[in-house]
C-alpha cells in the first residue's frame, strides 16, 4: 500500500498565516505589530540551526493562546509534527487555574518538551525578557523568577548550543 505524501507550507506560509491571525496585536510595552514578536523569535531559531519545523512553531507559537486559531488548524494547515511543537509551547487556559498553578503546569509540560521545543521557549523568553525589564520593573522582579524556574526545568543549561552565548542572560534573571 502507497501512503499519500503530504507536503505543508514552509515558514512565508506560516508567517503570512500567523501575521492575519496577529492583525490588529501590538506589544503590550513597544505598540509594536504583535507579529514581529514571533518572527524575532523564528529568526533567532533559524540562525541556531534548528529544523524547518522548529522555525515554523516559533512563528506559529502565539498563535493558539493569543487569537481564534485553534490547534486542529494547525495540524491541517502546517502537520502533526508543528502543531505538536506549538502545543509544548501553548499556555494553559485561564480555567486551569491562577497564575502560579498555569506556570507549574507550563514548567511542568516544557520539561517533558523535546530540545527544540526548548530552544524556541528560551528564545521567547530572551526575546520578551529586554521589554519587560525596561518598561516593567515591578513586573521583571515576578516575572523573572518564573522564568528562572522554567528554565531550570527547562534544564536549558544542558543545551550546550546554548551556553555559554546566552549564560549571562540566564544569570541576570
Amino acid at each position: 500500500m502507497v501512503e499519500e505524501l503530504r507536503i505543508y507550507p514552509g515558514p512565508n506560509q506560516a508567517k503570512a498565516w500567523a501575521t492575519k491571525k496577529h492583525e490588529g496585536q501590538v506589544r503590550k510595552y513597544t505598540g509594536e505589530p504583535y507579529i514581529e514578536h514571533p518572527i524575532a523569535v523564528s529568526e533567532l531559531v533559524r540562525e541556531h540551526g534548528l529544523s524547518e519545523t522548529a522555525i515554523i512553531a516559533a512563528i506559529l507559537h502565539d498563535t493558539v493562546e493569543d487569537t481564534e486559531a485553534t490547534m486542529e488548524e494547525v495540524v491541517k494547515l502546517f502537520g502533526e509534527d508543528v502543531a505538536e511543537y506549538v502545543w509544548y509551547l501553548t499556555k494553559p487556559p485561564e480555567f486551569v487555574g491562577d497564575r502560579a498553578k498555569r506556570k507549574e503546569h507550563d514548567r511542568n509540560r516544557l520539561a517533558l518538551a523535546p530540545e527544540e521545543v526548548r530552544i524556541i521557549k528560551f528564545y521567547d523568553v530572551f526575546h520578551n525578557a529586554g521589554s519587560i525589564k525596561e518598561h516593567d520593573p515591578t513586573f521583571w522582579e515576578t516575572w523573572s523568577r518564573e522564568m528562572t524556574l522554567l528554565l531550570l526545568a527547562m534544564d536549558t543549561h544542558s543545551i550546550k548550543s546554548l551556553m555559554p552565548k546566552y549564560e549571562e542572560f540566564v544569570a541576570s534573571l
